[in-house]
């Protein structure tokens, strides 16, 4: 086991939707994309051929605030979808800048000499690099009417 916890396992990728800003009380959509891998070495003069699987993902949000394990890695959403709830997505309760992180926990079975797949007793966890997640805030005000109607109006060119 403490084999395929030395094997060069690449780690998930980390994303979030939308970065590298988000908003404080919207949901912002972290997700792991983690791929299988496989690799050939030779163990007691034996050709051994290890998969390592992703299974299980374990997020933390940088505000306290965490995720997992989980068997979901959630996924990319369409830039006009974001903000929606997913089931890796966070909501930010303070502005500012967070330190989003995702362990991957990956399966391993191997084969020698080409015979049968046999599973690896126990997991290996693989840590991503952290990503810089900075959370805004917003204010959001209505007007009654347009730089057109009104050219000095507030958020209107030339005005202060």
């Amino acid at each position: 086991m403490s084999d395929f916890r030395n094997l060069p396992i690449r780690p998930a990728e980390l994303t979030a939707q939308p970065s590298p800003h988000t908003l404080k009380g919207a949901e912002t959509n972290i997700f792991a994309d983690a791929v299988e891998q496989q690799f050939d070495v030779t163990l007691l003069g034996q050709q051994v051929h290890i998969v390592a699987t992703p299974v299980e993902y374990t997020y933390s949000y940088g505000d306290g605030n965490g995720l997992g394990p989980t068997p979901f890695a959630g996924g990319p959403l369409p830039e006009a979808e974001w903000g929606q709830k997913t089931r890796t997505s966070h909501v930010y309760q303070q502005t500012g800048d967070f330190q989003v992180s995702v362990t991957t926990t990956f399966r391993g079975t191997y084969s020698v000499n080409g015979g049968p797949n046999m599973p690896i007793p126990g997991t290996g966890q693989f840590a991503s690099p952290p990503q810089k997640v900075s959370v805004w805030r917003s204010i959001t005000r209505n007007y009654a009417d347009n730089c057109v109607v009104n050219p000095r109006g507030e958020g209107c060119p030339g005005v202060p």
